[in-house]
């Protein structure tokens, strides 16, 4: 199993942009298909999703704004958050897993998380 680690969350104003990263350690076919999800309260839902091969996934509410990205050769998936909003704030944590997912946003086919890094954005 990989291990995952977050960073680049922070407080920001509505409009500005943020990027994401998650570096991983360990079994390298374990981040085989990697996403992004975030967290408000204790409900989690999928923002995006990027296969070994690129082929990416993103949830409408974020379509047009966001980009995931990874660049293997550093170990490390992104989240490019661009015109953020208030809506956005929340825990945002990466997620890997070896095989494809039936739903890239269904949370159980993932075998690990990150610990998760927060994003705030003010009106």
């Amino acid at each position: 199993e990989v291990q995952l680690v977050e960073s680049g969350g922070g407080s920001v104003q509505a409009g500005e942009s943020l990027t994401l990263s998650c570096t991983y350690t360990g079994d390298r076919f374990g981040a085989n298909y990697m996403a992004w999800f975030r967290q408000v309260s204790t409900e989690r839902r999928g923002v995006a999703a990027i296969t070994f091969d690129g082929v990416t996934s993103y949830a409408d509410s974020v379509k047009g704004r966001f980009t995931i990205s990874r660049d293997d050769a550093k170990n490390t998936l992104y989240l490019q958050m661009n015109n953020l909003e208030p809506d956005d704030t929340a825990e945002y944590y990466c997620a890997a897993t070896s095989k494809r997912p039936y739903k890239w946003s269904f949370l159980t086919p993932y075998e690990a998380w990150g610990q998760g890094t927060q994003v705030t954005v003010s009106s």
